[in-house]
């Protein structure tokens, strides 16, 4: 198996156009935790320089589409419906996706700049084994190969007609996580570690563009004083901000 070189965030910005459409971005929902949707959908437009369009994988939104019953391994609602990404994208362009338990501490756009059409799906390959068996409101722990993979990728969404809503409502967990669904992993690119920051895992570093509370975000009391939960504090606020009286 032959690796293409990673590309630079510098060597795609000179290609990409003064402003084109809007960025497309799909987050998983999850009721449990709603206000991480918010957070995370204002931190990105309040880092963004260009048009963001964002939209929230809510099973109540997704009717006859998305039928697949609830796995009991299944830690959150979007944990197989993020698939539906390429098929909610019209299998056309690109798209993003990401969990909403995230923060970004950075422009989209540059994460966009780094697409590559070599590939069908770009995402951080992390080698990541978890060290407990429960996390957040007491979901299991699952283990699996390319743990977390899926957590952010950016889809070439014509190469991913695979992903049909049949599909992703009957293939097994491992095969939608693991990628099965590609011809190969030669399929699948490469995108920096900073776009997939495990809180907890990874050593914390400065220039980390999209942190991941993977194992429960500050919202939860548990986790209230994780890495980056100051950060997730001050950007709830700002999204909660109102001007009152004329100063």
């Amino acid at each position: 198996m032959t690796t293409a070189p990673l590309r630079s965030e510098n060597d795609m910005r000179a290609a990409e156009p003064a402003l084109t459409l809007p960025i497309a971005v799909f987050i998983g929902f999850d009721s449990r935790e709603a206000v991480a949707f918010g957070v995370l959908a204002h931190s990105i437009h309040r880092h963004a320089m260009r048009p963001i369009q964002i939209t929230p994988l809510m099973l109540s939104q997704l009717g006859t589409v998305y039928t697949r019953a609830r796995h009991e391994l299944q830690s959150t609602d979007f944990s197989f419906s993020r698939f539906l990404t390429p098929y909610l994208s019209g299998y056309s362009g690109w798209s993003i996706f990401m969990d909403c338990d995230m923060l970004m501490r950075d422009d989209i756009a540059k994460l966009w700049q780094l697409r590559d059409d070599r590939y069908a799906v770009m995402v951080v390959k992390h080698e990541h084994v978890p060290r407990e068996t429960v996390k957040f409101l007491g979901e299991r722990q699952s283990t699996y190969e390319k743990k977390n993979w899926s957590s952010v990728m950016l889809f070439n969404n014509a190469r991913c007609a695979a992903l049909t809503p049949d599909y992703v409502n009957n293939a097994s967990g491992l095969e939608l996580h693991q990628f099965k669904w590609l011809h190969n992993d030669d399929l699948i690119g490469t995108l920096p570690d900073r776009w997939n920051h495990l809180v907890g895992y990874d050593a914390p570093r400065s220039d980390a563009a999209l942190v991941h509370y993977t194992l429960g975000g500050p919202y939860f009391e548990e986790y209230a004083h994780c890495e980056y939960a100051d950060e997730w504090r001050a950007e709830r606020d700002a999204m909660l901000y109102a001007r009152t009286g004329n100063v």
